[in-house]
């Protein structure tokens, strides 16, 4: 039975990390194509992404995107997964069925609704679109991670600094908050990470000059056979791979969702 579950455990191990290895061994490739095997080893492709200007600049507002949504997203989620957390609300269910409805709604549905519905008769900016695109795709993870934070914490210690004469907002500020910096702090990463590796959407709103990395890789896609890409592919995966695993380290990630 022990030889079974090992053999079971290998073969989803292998499923799980297989594709990451071959595109790891393909970026590797010292040859002008895409191929695996590699044709020897080399590291001139992950030079060659480091040096290209356009990924340097779809990577930066990537970055700058994910940040500043995940901020606006933590910034309307906190209230609400407050308020679903200590109030009985009359709607609540139907409150919290609205707030997580854009992590169910598949991506593209969404990405054409807003470009159909809200960019194109508003006349929206591009940037603006996308900020706000993401933001309500983060709402949800917000809501649940800062949500179960707040399960966690009794009301006792709150009830305990509002008898003590706190407002109610100073009592949220000086004691839940303090209390519930892990999650805050694992909330931002997660939406950071999804933020970034966000395609469906951003790709109905991207426009001239304005691409994201995943959007700017899925056209690089259509022209390029070199292994940047699985370079490229390799340093993303690396990366996200780090910050989650620091994340689950220091702050117990698994903990809050």
């Amino acid at each position: 039975m022990r030889g079974a579950s090992a053999a079971v455990l290998g073969l989803v191990l292998l499923f799980l990390i297989g594709p990451f290895v071959v595109i790891l061994l393909a970026g590797l490739s010292a040859g002008d194509t895409l191929v695996f095997p590699p044709q020897g080893l080399s590291l001139r492709w992950f030079a060659a992404v480091l040096e290209s200007d356009s990924l340097w600049t779809a990577f930066v507002l990537s970055l700058w995107l994910a940040i500043g949504s995940t901020a606006l997203a933590l910034a309307v989620g906190i209230p609400a997964a407050y308020a679903l957390a200590r109030h009985r609300l009359r709607y609540g269910e139907t409150a919290r069925a609205v707030l997580t409805s854009p992590a169910i709604v598949p991506g593209l549905v969404v990405g054409l609704a807003l470009l159909r519905y809200f960019v194109v008769p508003l006349d929206v900016s591009v940037l603006s679109a996308l900020v706000l695109a993401h933001t309500a795709l983060l709402v949800p993870y917000a809501v649940r991670v800062v949500g179960a934070s707040l399960a966690n914490l009794g009301v006792d210690i709150e009830e305990a600094a509002v008898t003590l004469g706190a407002s109610r907002l100073r009592a949220f500020a000086l004691v839940v908050m303090p209390n519930i910096r892990s999650g805050l702090l694992a909330a931002f990463i997660l939406g950071i990470v999804t933020s970034f590796n966000q395609l469906p959407v951003s790709l109905f709103l991207t426009g001239p000059g304005v691409a994201t990395l995943p959007v700017e890789m899925m056209v690089a896609m259509e022209y390029t056979y070199d292994p940047s890409l699985a370079a490229l592919s390799s340093l993303l995966a690396l990366m996200s791979v780090a910050v989650v695993f620091v994340a689950e380290r220091t702050l117990g990630l698994s903990r809050h969702m």
